[in-house]
C-alpha cells in the first residue's frame, strides 16, 4: 500500500481489474485488485447468491414494466424504492417457501 498525493483523492473504486483506489481518513491508498480465484464458496453462500440473483431479475422485471411498477408502488410506503422493496419481498417469499418444505 502506498499513500498518494492530493489529485488521487478525487478517485475511488476499481480501475479496471488491476488496481483499487481506497479513501481512508489518513489519505488515499492504491492497492492491487483482489484475486478471488482460489476462494471456494460454501453451499450456503452459493444458495444465497443464486437467491439474490433471482431477486434482482424479479425486481428488474417489475421496474421495466410501467404497469407492474405503478401497481407495486401503491403497496409500498412513500419514499421507498420499488426496486429495493421488490428484492426484499422476493427474498422473504423465497425464505418462507424454503421453510415450509
Amino acid at each position: 500500500m502506498k499513500k498518494q498525493p492530493f489529485p488521487t483523492c478525487i478517485i475511488s473504486g476499481a480501475i479496471g481489474k488491476k488496481y483499487v483506489v481506497k479513501q481512508y481518513r489518513e489519505g488515499t491508498v492504491i492497492t492491487a485488485y483482489p484475486d478471488m480465484t482460489k476462494v471456494v464458496a460454501s453451499d450456503g453462500q452459493l444458495i444465497c447468491r443464486n437467491l439474490f440473483k433471482d431477486a434482482i431479475a424479479f425486481a428488474k422485471e417489475i421496474i421495466n414494466d410501467p404497469a407492474k411498477k405503478k401497481e407495486y408502488a401503491k403497496k409500498i410506503k412513500k419514499g421507498n424504492s420499488v426496486y429495493h422493496e421488490a428484492i426484499k419481498e422476493y427474498i422473504a417469499r423465497s425464505k418462507t417457501a424454503i421453510e415450509e418444505k
